[in-house]
């Protein structure tokens, strides 16, 4: 398992299509997984600090994890097929690890909000990785933005791709 972190949330100022950017923490690689409008805003917003009045559907699903008596240990990105990833959540009950079906985006937005690591299978990361291009500058923290891979989503033609962006 290789272990990553999210880069971004990025999304097409054009469409609703929108996507989570992770890095490889101790490699080059990024790996972008596209995601649906509501889990692109419970990432970021949980990124950013922002709070609500109110649980949201990731905080809720994290709070009943806890109440039942488990604890979430890491997410995985598990697989790769015809163009749709698929993750797990690694949750410990009881002394044993229990592997839970889940989609990406929730299982991100999930993993930002308990602070757990985010890992990717090794062939998933080999198939759909993208490596850095003298055109892609740091991150904002780093002096740089993330203007190249906006440019990239938004010259993206996606028009068959809107059920598959809900994953």
């Amino acid at each position: 398992m290789i272990e990553l972190e999210v880069y971004s949330v990025l999304y097409s100022l054009l469409s609703r299509h929108r996507i989570v950017l992770l890095r490889e923490a101790s490699g080059e690689r990024f790996l972008p997984i596209w995601i649906g409008q509501h889990e692109s805003e419970a990432i970021a917003m949980r990124l950013q600090g922002a709070s609500v009045p109110r649980p949201m559907t990731h905080d809720l699903l994290n709070s009943a994890i806890g109440e039942l008596g488990g604890a979430l240990q890491y997410i995985l990105v598990s697989d790769l097929s015809n163009g749709t990833f698929f993750a797990q959540l690694a949750i410990e009950q009881n002394g044993q690890m229990r592997m839970i079906d889940s989609r990406p985006s929730d299982a991100i937005a999930l993993a930002v909000r308990a602070q757990v690591a985010i890992y990717s299978e090794d062939q998933v990361l080999d198939q759909a990785g993208i490596l850095p291009s003298p055109d892609i500058r740091p991150s904002p923290e780093e002096g740089g933005d993330l203007d190249v891979f906006r440019e990239f989503i938004e010259k993206l033609d996606l028009d068959d791709e809107d059920e598959e962006a809900s994953e």
